[in-house]
């Protein structure tokens, strides 16, 4: 590993990085983000990872942990589950209060951890593979960086990103007062916090970056398994700096978290209507002909695999140059403070004579319309305020009528969903959640449980700033950890909460949401800066419910006559040039099998031949970006795989070959089954000088 430009001097904390894979099942089961009930995984495209790192004082007790995972959001289930394993293995080292868990947002990673009815609704109940592979990997990317804790250093940079971003609902911002809007250039958050650490001999560890962005440069249409933009910039990274290792290897650790991106979207082309190519940004992000449907963004590439790409190095470069030239050290002492707060009953003092209150979780028409990153159905509109009587007695006679006080309390959001107060099978939303900050010498990281708006998340840091500031501790720099702990969607501005368009009527705890929020993450500030954590209410504790799976069960599987599992169906090409896809389809097996029975597992590797050993070396796997494995299902039990191979400029010429490994279901005796392990190879092939 190669040495740092910041030459030794006193290490001031213990610092660790750790890496695990939590990919889980990519198979047959509902991708999580767009909602989209179609939208079931066929394969993969890249893996997902848990990144951890673990600031310890030497001298003290006192950590913290910091989690980016590549999953849509953190759940309470996903969570609970964590600590419960933490606390088992490392007693009251790793707590509530001192263990961040963040999403990155991917919207193509796997559903089923979840265990509020709105959410397992489209993930088809509770999907015990998906979740055990994220609370495995997230521990596991614990226990490396705790391992592998030593002296170390912290350096701090910040800087202004280009061409990655936009505001999909820049009418909802433009009601935001003048006055605030002229004191930014921009109407998203350009700026990207990186965090660099490096050990007391100045070798580097890992980079931890903040940035405002979706990652939605995959689509609704993709099936693959992936971790979106900020996986691919992690992967560029991780790359560069472990040189000579696979994809997912080596001990340097690159993390792109989420921040404030409720309305950030990669998309940079704008919307435009699938059907005639016209513009469609206006207030109902609706066309002509076919409606809001039609209307969708395009990202900056020739398809979504490319604009993932472009978006993604575009974060890379610019995270790389300010590692780099990171040079202000983070020192001083951890504190960490959270509370458990019931959202839906929050006093929020506005001003002297002025109480407001939060609301019972409900969401409004709007949410049903999507975005132009991943439009709804129907013939739902962004920014409705007024309801839609068939829709509102479809509701009635299905879910039941919200009741006045939430109606009012709402209000101007038209109710589509009173989940606060729809209880069965369990109730649909959250009441508990989690608000907590940690601080590590001059940095605090606001972990939030949802999507904060551009806006609102410039409120919020200012806030805690400004509270720091009040009791003596100045100059802090205020990060926002986005999807942390417990999804509850999204928190507008009051005055975005106007229009309802779909984060509007996406913020589930009314039009004071912000205010709660900024209220209570002033008190979690206060109580760090006067060194009283330990005064904080623990708050009500949230509940925990068992939640069944909707999945098929895994059926037993044949291969076609005369054929075994792996055996080759369409053979490679006997050559082919950089710019080609190489692509070989075998018989397959349910990779549903494979995750749930082997914690890691590669579904395919690259190799190349090697004259000097005579023997196959592995190039590539299934991690790469490169490579894609496709699984599709025959009938009879029977399933066929293909593998991809994108072969990049300056691959090395020689001769090559792709190798399947996977699992099937085999019957025994009468009614027991059990699950085989089997691989196949492509014939070798050549690859040609350009």
């Amino acid at each position: 590993m190669a040495k740092s430009n910041n030459i030794a001097e006193e290490a001031k904390y213990l610092v660790g990085v750790g890496r695990a894979d939590c990919t889980g099942p990519v198979a047959q089961v509902p991708l999580m983000g767009y909602a989209n009930p179609e939208q079931v995984g066929r394969g993969l495209l890249s893996r997902l990872y848990s990144r951890a790192f673990i600031v310890a004082d030497p001298e003290s007790s006192k950590r913290v942990v910091f989690v980016s995972a590549d999953i849509g959001m953190v759940s309470q289930r996903l969570r609970l589950e964590v600590l419960q394993q933490l606390q088992s293995k490392y007693g009251d080292l790793y707590r509530q209060d001192n263990v961040i868990l963040s999403g990155t947002h991917t919207h193509s990673g796997p559903g089923g951890y979840f265990q509020y009815t709105l959410l397992w609704i489209t993930s088809k109940g509770l999907n015990r593979p998906a979740l055990n592979s994220i609370v495995n990997g997230i521990v596991k990317s614990i226990d490396i960086a705790h391992e592998n804790m030593k002296r170390g250093r912290l350096f701090i940079n910040r800087g202004t990103v280009e061409n990655s971003q936009i505001n999909r609902s820049p009418f909802s911002y433009l009601r935001n007062p003048e006055t605030e809007r002229s004191r930014y250039s921009s109407n998203t958050d350009k700026e990207m916090v990186v965090l660099k650490m490096v050990d007391e001999d100045g070798h580097e560890l890992g980079l931890f970056s903040w940035f405002a962005v979706h990652p939605v440069s995959m689509n609704n249409s993709n099936h693959l398994v992936n971790s979106d933009n900020v996986g691919y910039a992690s992967y560029l990274f991780e790359q560069e700096k472990n040189k000579g290792m696979l994809p997912g290897e080596g001990s340097f650790v690159a993390a792109f978290a989420s921040s404030n991106l409720g309305d950030v979207s990669p998309n940079t082309r704008g919307p435009f209507c699938a059907n005639t190519g016209e513009s469609c940004d206006n207030p109902q992000s609706s066309c002509p002909v076919g409606g809001a449907a039609m209307c969708m963004a395009k990202g900056p590439g020739n398809d979504m695999f490319e604009s993932t790409r472009i978006i993604g190095q575009n974060l890379y470069l610019k995270a790389k140059e300010l590692y780099e030239k990171a040079s202000q050290e983070v020192t001083g002492p951890l504190s960490s403070a959270h509370q458990w707060v019931n959202m839906s009953d929050v006093s929020v003092e506005l001003n002297a004579t002025h109480t407001v209150k939060t609301c019972k979780p409900a969401l409004g028409h709007s949410f049903a319309a999507g975005t132009i990153d991943g439009v709804g159905a129907f013939n739902f509109t962004q920014g409705s305020v007024e309801g839609d009587p068939f829709w509102d007695q479809i509701r009635d006679q299905l879910l039941g009528e919200p009741s006045n006080e939430t109606k009012a309390c709402h209000k101007p959001k038209p109710i589509l969903f009173s989940t606060g107060e729809m209880t069965w099978p369990h109730p649909w939303h959250p009441d508990i959640v989690d608000v907590q900050i940690a601080a590590i010498g001059s940095l605090a990281i606001l972990a939030v449980p949802g999507e904060f708006t551009t806006m609102a998340g410039r409120r919020l840091r200012e806030a805690v700033k400004s509270e720091f500031d009040s009791h003596g501790t100045r100059g802090m720099n205020a990060v926002i950890a986005g999807l942390c702990n417990v999804y509850t969607h999204y928190i507008t501005t009051y005055e975005e909460y106007q229009v309802q368009r779909y984060e509007a009527a996406s913020t589930i705890y009314g039009p004071h949401t912000l205010s709660a929020y900024i209220q209570l993450y002033r008190d979690l500030a206060k109580a760090i800066a006067l060194n009283a954590t330990e005064e904080l209410p623990r708050g009500p504790e949230p509940p925990l419910f068992n939640v069944s799976s909707l999945l098929p069960a895994l059926a037993v599987e044949s291969a076609p006559a005369n054929k075994n599992f792996g055996d080759v169906l369409e053979e490679v090409r006997q050559e082919y040039r950089e710019g080609e896809v190489a692509k070989v389809t075998f018989v397959g097996g349910n990779p549903r099998n494979s995750a749930e029975n082997a914690t890691e597992h590669n579904f395919l590797t690259v190799e190349k031949y090697s004259n000097i050993s005579s023997s196959w070396r592995v190039v590539l796997n299934d991690a790469s970006w490169d490579t894609r494995f496709y699984w599709s299902r025959g009938s009879r039990g029977q399933s066929n795989v293909t593998l991809e191979w994108h072969i990049p400029a300056g691959t090395e010429p020689g001769v090559y070959r792709l190798r399947y490994f996977g699992h099937y279901k085999k019957r025994v005796l009468l009614l027991g089954s059990v699950t085989v392990p089997f691989q196949g190879s492509s014939s070798a092939f050549h690859i040609t000088a350009p």
